[in-house]
């Protein structure tokens, strides 16, 4: 044995662990200090409700300056999810945000929420989307998330219809890279009889499934949770699922990564009862139509006011408007905020000539 060994350790070792404990005692002190600066700004306002705190633009605010600042070694994903667990967990110190999401636990929804509001919320498990619109509007919630569309398999309809209704706001977005994996209580793809899914999960593997598993039946369920439960429950069975749901009911991940196209992602919407200030890097969203949707140069006639106006259109898609057959509503995604100098005067026309003109939201892009 040296003499280093019967010392105790490397002196130099012991430095930097010595070092390491006093830096995690000053972020400790700093993480306290930031909690009881944010109650203090909300005793400032008179807020008294972890809803009326929350303020997307700010906390997009921060997160983008933590990017800016970043210079490594982590990457800037790691340093955005450590700042906003601290947001998160100063924002529920009277009591967490309520928010509600198409459930049940496990699902590629709850990954949304706890991406976009931290682990220190209530997330509520709902098994439709209507009931994480009817939760919101009601008060319980207070605000709900809901998939709107994926890069490879296109649009959630379901969730565009909602707001024919509806008269909640789009308060945010979250962009979630989907990694689909297969996994059961099996550890190898030959005992293999079955693979349930979400039929979302399955096209998303589709070319994957006919490669590698050809002879394998795949069973569509109500959800990748659903999924992962069968699997759990039944010999023989796998599921196509995200991480969550393999922590959530204990399945080893027997290949990882399975999805088609590896840039896979999926776009949710954050849903409230109203609407935010701009936080300098925002989307708007509009629902309209016209009175004659299916005249010549009708949704030129809608939209000119934007090209006219140097505004990006980044989405369009059309909708039956269920008043009458053959009838369609539009829902234009655009960049800026309805607050924006350029942007106001520009929907101010389109508002002229739509027989239906609703702003639908207008909330900070997805950080990352």
């Amino acid at each position: 044995m040296n003499d280093q060994s019967a010392a105790g350790g490397d002196p130099a070792l012991e430095e930097l662990r010595s070092r390491i404990d006093e830096i995690d005692a000053g972020i400790q002190s700093l993480i306290s200090e930031r909690a009881t600066i944010a109650r203090e700004v909300g005793e400032a306002k008179g807020f008294s409700r972890s809803a009326e705190y929350y303020r997307p633009e700010r906390e997009a605010h921060v997160l983008r300056e933590v990017v800016r600042r970043n210079e490594g070694p982590l990457g800037n994903e790691e340093m955005v999810r450590v700042f906003r667990e601290i947001m998160s967990a100063c924002l529920a110190q009277e009591e967490p945000l309520k928010v509600a999401f198409l459930g049940p636990e496990g699902t590629f929804t709850q990954s949304a929420v706890l991406k976009q509001f931290g682990h220190s919320v209530r997330a509520l498990s709902l098994p439709t989307i209507d009931e994480v619109f009817r939760e919101v509007e009601g008060g319980t919630a207070d605000f709900g998330v809901v998939p709107v569309e994926n890069s490879s398999e296109g649009t959630v309809t379901h969730t565009l219809d909602m707001f024919l209704s509806s008269p909640l706001k789009i308060c945010g977005e979250i962009e979630l890279r989907i990694h689909q994996h297969l996994m059961g209580r099996m550890d190898n793809v030959r005992k293999i009889e079955r693979i349930c899914s979400h039929p979302q999960s399955l096209a998303q593997c589709r070319a994957w499934l006919a490669q590698s598993l050809p002879n394998v039946e795949t069973i569509p369920v109500s959800s990748n949770a659903a999924a992962a439960r069968r699997a759990r429950d039944e010999d023989g069975t796998a599921a196509i699922a995200g991480e969550v749901a393999a922590e959530v009911y204990g399945l080893n991940i027997v290949i990882p990564d399975i999805e088609d196209y590896a840039d896979n992602t999926t776009r949710f919407l954050v849903i409230g009862p109203r609407l935010f200030p701009p936080s300098g890097h925002d989307k708007t969203s509009l629902l309209i139509s016209s009175a004659g949707t299916r005249g010549a140069g009708v949704l030129h006639n809608l939209l000119d006011p934007l090209a006219q106006g140097g505004i990006s259109m980044t989405r369009i898609e059309s909708r039956p408007s269920r008043r009458r057959r053959w009838d369609y509503v539009f829902f234009v995604d655009i960049e800026g905020h309805a607050e924006d100098e350029g942007v106001h005067k520009a929907l101010a026309q389109v508002e002229s000539h739509a027989n239906l003109f609703r702003v639908l939201g207008s909330y900070p892009k997805a950080v990352l």
